[in-house]
């Protein structure tokens, strides 16, 4: 019974937030799988890229090329690295020490954390937009709440919802709208993205065919056949490789935390793959709808070039059209904010801080977060917009690299997921940091430093070299891949390299056999966990899935088998 006390005392102490999910809890299903990159795809954010790439000088048919090229190139990154969460259904924070080791993984870690975070704010104030519009849409006269914020600051006492004229604005009634559904547990949330993709689509589409309809079938002078861009030469080329960094940061992101979501997955890991053609399909669809849009909105109600949809929408006289067209961009923000950024946030604080942090409260202190990085002022133009973006992928490029060529290439997708849970596993390295991926970053970083300080502080001008900054995420994944390997080839982790994976599945069988009191049979298929892949660690340490396991590693079957005795 000594042993059954420790198991629950352990288990009561450990954080199971972040262990791999249990066979019987995976209810993602191919269909889930769809629904979350249809979800995360109709978002405000991807109908405002092409278009904002539009206002760079770029023609249309530039913008689509570039964000299907984006797309092509991020998508089999996001397959590559989401077959990791398939397999061990873990989470990208714990999976991320195998490369970068125990310690070390806080880098990337805390890179993703903040991104998170800009884009959880920055989607709210996509979605408070077209709130405003469903409001004015049902009462005209809140359009005209008196403006008691400076212009400089890129939003008005309306957007933030003021009811009086005290200068401390209230929650933004989109983000008091996702509140509820950050309690949610992310098996139920797959109802929310199946919905969100048969309604929002709907929308999108209709938009489309009001566009064309309302032009004559011309679509406006966007997409007019003399509509060229308006740069040439070398101008020209810096801005399509900008504008393609630009895309491709935009879900950079999930580049290197998509297992946050494929942990989930029931399905066999080939369907990972099935992203490859679907995304750069279906973003490019978006980003046309939008270009459509803008170009119709630009042929009736002339101005500049506007690529916010809520100002579109905004001037339809239909007030119906108004509301269920603002409806299904804030249905939109609620679905890509949960799917993409708070539940992403919410995995890396409860990794960073797992004494203190769990997925609910992660989820709301990123929701708290996003009144501080005041993201109207990131939004106030497109130019400002695209240099937000690119910046980001100065790291998340060397970071996608390391964590892609680290399980595929040199650990041969064999992975200790116990160790994983350990600082004192095979995966310590040095210092519990992996200086290989520690140094490949910083070289794959260091040349777009330059232009990242430039884009930064203007006023500083590295000359010739910010240039490598215009194409940063593909630049820094190129150099720190071929860094990773060479120093991967040359100085092999070989403690790290194991003959066979350990899986979840085969340890909380064995953990099943272990509290009931059954002896094991060690030729029983493979099913139960032999310890036969761990290194130098003899004890436990911090929150971990089947921790009490830990001790018995090196010694194998009989210790823990004794131990049940």
């Amino acid at each position: 019974m000594a042993i059954m006390a420790i198991i629950m005392q352990l288990k009561r102490a450990g954080k199971v937030n972040i262990d791999p999910i249990r066979r019987e809890d995976r209810k993602w299903g191919v269909p889930a799988l769809i629904a979350y990159w249809c979800s995360d795809a109709f978002n405000a954010a991807t109908w405002e890229f092409a278009s904002s790439i539009l206002a760079v000088g770029l023609s249309y048919k530039d913008s689509l090329g570039i964000v299907a090229t984006a797309f092509i190139i991020i998508s089999g990154v996001i397959s590559l690295n989401g077959a990791v969460g398939v397999l061990y259904h873990a989470p990208f924070p714990v999976l991320a020490r195998a490369s970068w080791g125990f310690w070390g993984s806080y880098v990337p870690i805390v890179s993703r954390v903040i991104l998170a975070m800009f884009w959880f704010a920055i989607q709210t104030v996509n979605g408070g937009d077209v709130m405003f519009v469903m409001i004015s849409a049902i009462w005209p006269s809140f359009g005209k709440v008196p403006n008691q914020i400076p212009e400089s600051e890129g939003i008005t006492s309306a957007q933030m919802a003021y009811r009086d004229a005290n200068p401390t604005p209230p929650p933004n009634t989109v983000w008091l709208l996702q509140i509820p559904f950050l309690y949610m547990h992310p098996n139920n949330l797959r109802y929310l993205f199946m919905a969100k993709s048969i309604l929002v689509p709907i929308a999108f589409i209709a938009m489309l065919i009001w566009a064309f309809r309302s032009t004559g079938g011309t679509g406006g002078p966007l997409l007019a056949s003399s509509a060229t861009a308006t740069i040439s030469g070398s101008t020209y080329s810096y801005a399509w490789l900008s504008s393609l960094t630009a895309v491709i940061g935009n879900y950079a992101t999930l580049s290197v935390n998509m297992p946050d979501f494929s942990r989930y997955s029931k399905a066999s890991v080939k369907w990972q793959w099935l992203y490859v053609p679907l995304l750069p399909i279906i973003f490019t669809f978006i980003s046309f709808i939008g270009i459509a849009c803008t170009s119709a909105g630009q042929a009736h109600y002339g101005g500049e070039l506007d690529w916010n949809p809520a100002n579109l929408i905004s001037q339809w006289p239909n007030r119906a059209c108004k509301f269920f067209a603002g409806a299904a961009f804030v249905l939109a923000a609620l679905g890509v904010n949960i799917s993409a950024n708070s539940l992403s946030a919410a995995n890396d604080l409860s990794a960073l801080f797992p004494a203190y942090v769990n997925i609910r409260r992660g989820q709301l202190i990123c929701a708290m977060m996003a009144w501080a990085l005041v993201p109207w002022k990131i939004l106030a133009s497109a130019a400002s917009f695209l240099n937000f973006m690119s910046a980001y992928s100065v790291f998340l490029g060397p970071i996608a690299a390391i964590l892609v060529w680290d399980f595929w290439w040199l650990k041969g997708r064999k992975y200790d997921v116990v160790a994983l849970y350990h600082p004192d596993s095979i995966y310590a390295y040095t210092f519990n940091i992996n200086l290989r991926a520690m140094l490949a970053f910083l070289i794959g970083v260091a040349p777009n430093l330059p232009g990242f300080i430039n884009s930064i502080t203007p006023s500083i001008d590295p000359g010739v070299g910010k240039r490598p900054y215009t194409f940063a995420w593909i630049l820094g994944f190129v150099i720190t891949s071929l860094v990773y390997v060479v120093l991967s080839t040359i100085w092999p982790p070989r403690e790290t390299l194991i003959d066979r994976a350990v899986l979840p599945d085969e340890v909380y069988d064995a953990e099943v056999e272990v509290l009931e009191g059954v002896e094991k049979d060690g030729a029983g298929g493979g099913k139960a966990w032999d310890g036969r892949a761990k290194g130098k660690g003899e004890r436990g340490g911090g929150c971990c899935m089947s921790c009490w396991l830990w001790p018995y590693s090196r010694s194998g079957d009989n210790e823990v088998l004794a131990a049940s005795q």
